[in-house]
């Protein structure tokens, strides 16, 4: 005799899986629903698993369906959150363990009747190592259920006590999830945030627990914000890259605006953006509010020429505004990138990658994945006050591994510019307000 198993997305698919390698003569030993487990089992499909025998030396027998086993599978007892939990009868169990046997006795082959010599079906299932394994499980689960029927009412209370809480909680889990991917958080990411708080909910830990561990491993994988910070050797030279459309020039208006007017800095503009006129109109403006100095550098040596200057003349912060530009436009991204990398090495630099958070998520780690190919930055963020949807900060956070810097939310010089808020974004995603 053979012995297989075979798996489907449903006993249906299984079954003619096995009939399709066995033939006509297959004999469906057992049937069996593989439930998925860990704490996202609730958002996963079960599949199941069909055991099937074939007599070798009567390949042409006809198949002798097994009567349906309507019990769980033994080692995969799993209530999801909405699913009540009821305890059978001793009296059920035993019915349960007799259709069991029963079914095994009229699924056996007619040389193993033979063999067992008018002995029972319990006898025949033992005497085939390969039915150990599923007798082993039955008689475990039998015992399992019997000794918790067995427990004192105070104990069984305990037990639906902490079922009931376990309920909650994955229900509670459950809505978490929801909200994480409504707000477009990248599956993947919530899966790797809901595994880390497994282990909380496996010590019946309350709600307010389970949020507020949730909270603070989104804190951390946030990380700390990493704003402009001046050096001692002056000028910081701070560079700002992204595609065309996410808002560079007004960040930095906004930035200089912050240096200028709130911290008494003396700050400079510089912009590379030859290719299109009305951006270095639109910073100059910004230039004349601000009393700061505007120049416009074509190449490398020029900007590190002009940088001279400024060290000279004491500036504590030089905004240097680079083309907006397709991240699949080469000639420019590699203009940008000679900027970047020939600055003179007496001076300190930064970059910062703006991207907008209304931008779709598939086009977002196309840029990434250009940009981290030629630069080391920081991330700042605009347009948050344009999207409901804030996940996209958080999957490329943990996408690129970059630190996020600023965020903006407006068009309004310099109002509209914050420091990173890691709470408040949190609490965004959250479902919060």
């Amino acid at each position: 005799m053979t012995i297989k198993k075979f798996q489907g997305k449903t006993e249906a698919e299984a079954t003619a899986l096995a009939k399709e390698e066995f033939g006509a003569g297959t004999v469906i030993m057992n049937v069996k629903e593989i439930k998925p487990k860990g704490l996202l089992r609730s958002f996963k499909t079960s599949m199941y698993e069909v055991t099937a025998a074939i007599e070798e030396s009567e390949p042409s027998q006809p198949a002798r369906p097994a009567a349906p086993v309507n019990m769980p599978a033994a080692g995969n007892i799993n209530v999801a959150a909405d699913e009540p939990i009821s305890i059978p009868r001793a009296e059920e169990m035993k019915e349960v363990f007799a259709t069991v046997e029963s079914t095994w006795a009229n699924s056996m082959p007619q040389e193993m009747k033979e063999e067992k010599k008018g002995g029972t079906a319990e006898n025949v299932a033992a005497s085939s190592p390969s039915n150990n394994n599923l007798e082993e499980k039955l008689e475990n689960l039998q015992s399992l259920l019997e000794k918790k029927l067995s427990q004192p009412p105070e104990e069984q209370k305990e037990e639906l006590l902490k079922e009931s809480l376990m309920d909650e909680n994955f229900k509670f889990v459950k809505m978490i999830y929801s909200i994480l991917l409504e707000n477009e958080v990248n599956e993947k990411y919530v899966n790797q945030i809901m595994d880390e708080v497994e282990k909380v909910m496996k010590k019946g830990a309350s709600l307010d627990y389970i949020l507020s561990s949730i909270y603070q491993k989104m804190i951390l994988k946030f990380g700390q914000p990493q704003p402009i910070k001046l050096s001692e050797h002056k000028p910081k030279v701070v560079f700002f890259i992204g595609p065309t459309g996410v808002g560079k020039t007004t960040t930095i208006a906004k930035i200089a605006s912050r240096f200028k007017v709130e911290k008494g800095k003396k700050v400079a503009l510089y912009t590379a953006d030859t290719y299109r006129i009305a951006a270095a109109e639109q910073l100059r403006t910004y230039a004349n509010i601000l009393d700061t100095p505007l120049d416009i550098v074509y190449s490398a040596k020029e900007l590190n020429e002009e940088l001279q200057k400024a060290q000279e003349e004491e500036f504590d912060l030089v905004l240097v505004d680079t083309a907006g530009f397709s991240h699949k436009n080469e000639e420019q991204r590699e203009e940008t990138k000679q900027l970047v990398d020939q600055l003179s090495e007496e001076f300190e630099k930064e970059v910062y990658l703006v991207l907008s958070a209304t931008t779709k998520y598939r086009d977002l780690l196309e840029i990434a994945d250009i940009y981290k190919a030629n630069f080391d930055f920081k991330m700042i963020f605009t347009k948050l006050d344009e999207t409901s949807c804030y996940g996209n900060i958080l999957n490329m956070k943990l996408y690129t591994g970059a630190d996020l810097s600023y965020t903006t939310y407006g068009q309004n010089v310099p109002e509209d510019i914050e420091i990173f808020n890691t709470q408040n974004i949190v609490k965004l995603l959250l479902g919060g307000k």
